[in-house]
């Protein structure tokens, strides 16, 4: 799902470049795989974010999936401030573990968040009906249609519980920013989510060995689409040394925000809650320093001698 989302959403010179895919083991989690990708998204900033970055720059997702149990982490190459930590655990039941992270967890000022696939807003620039969970039906599996108190009744059904932690520790904008980045991050997993069960018709026959087949020929194929021919993606059968890593950590989330496909349905009317702004608004910084009073300042004038033509007298 990720690598086919991935796809879809890059062009050339933004979207998801794929740095590394390999097996990797950890002592206390075992085997697992472990990836690098890089996402390129400055047209799809908000205008407050692209007046103050580079014209250039990009995210770096690092993760190792040891499932069930994952970890992603995000930094950006111009803000060394700033970091996502995403921890997920899976387990089969409709989220009703509260207590799946800890008392380590427990014990700093968090928010419960539950996602619902099928009944939360989509922003609409990303809803197509086609991954609408209300309506869509699983031919291959039989499951769906995803009917109102759906958590209660579905079966099979598995909860990805997911602990984020967002820093950007700038003095003045940190609450303002870490509060916007958890909004979009929510919606994100939000689409993400909806596209894996609204997909699964595509990927429920898969064995292993095809997945990463369709991984390695997909990341290929978008490397090149988003203008990036680095050497020929390998996933190799050995675990490789790349990383070390004091704690485990997670398979390739989703992208961050993306630009919405041309091709959009008309939404039907449906009553959704509220998803992330696409505005932030910040502080005034005039507000906060007072303004200064210059004194005026007369120079002497040139001798006409030495002065060009369409040059201003004061």
């Amino acid at each position: 799902m990720i690598s086919k989302h991935s796809h879809e959403q890059s062009d050339r010179g933004e979207g998801v470049e794929v740095v590394q895919n390999e097996p990797y083991e950890d002592p206390a989690h075992g085997k697992g795989q472990c990836t690098e990708k890089r996402v390129y998204l400055n047209s799809k900033l908000p205008s407050w974010a692209r007046a103050v970055v580079p014209k250039i720059f990009y995210v770096t997702e690092k993760a190792w999936n040891y499932y069930p149990y994952t970890i992603t982490e995000y930094t950006c190459s111009f803000l060394p401030k700033f970091s996502i930590h995403i921890e997920t655990k899976y387990e089969d039941n409709n989220g009703s573990n509260d207590k799946i992270f800890g008392s380590e967890a427990q014990d700093v000022d968090r928010e419960v968040c539950f996602v619902d696939i099928a009944y939360d807003e989509v922003p609409e620039r990303y809803y197509k009906e086609s991954e609408d969970l209300r309506y869509f039906k699983s031919e291959k599996t039989s499951r769906g249609l995803l009917k109102e108190g759906w958590r209660d009744s579905q079966q099979p059904i598995m909860c990805s519980y997911k602990l984020v932690n967002v820093k950007f520790e700038v003095w003045g904008l940190q609450t303002r920013v870490e509060q916007f980045v958890h909004k979009v991050v929510r919606d994100v997993l939000l689409l993400g989510h909806r596209q894996a069960f609204a997909w699964v018709d595509e990927w429920i026959d898969m064995t292993m060995d095809e997945v990463r087949e369709f991984e390695r020929a997909t990341q290929e194929a978008t490397n090149k689409k988003i203008g990036i021919f680095p050497p020929t993606i390998s996933i190799s059968e050995t675990p490789l040394p790349c990383y070390t890593h004091s704690g485990p950590s997670s398979a390739p989330s989703t992208p961050l925000a993306t630009d919405a496909p041309e091709f959009l349905s008309v939404p039907k009317d449906r009553p959704r809650k509220k998803s992330a702004p696409e505005t932030l608004t910040l502080p005034d910084p005039a507000d906060r320093v007072p303004r200064l009073r210059m004194p005026s300042l007369r120079l002497p004038q040139r001798s006409p001698s030495h002065q060009p033509s369409d040059a201003n007298p004061q």
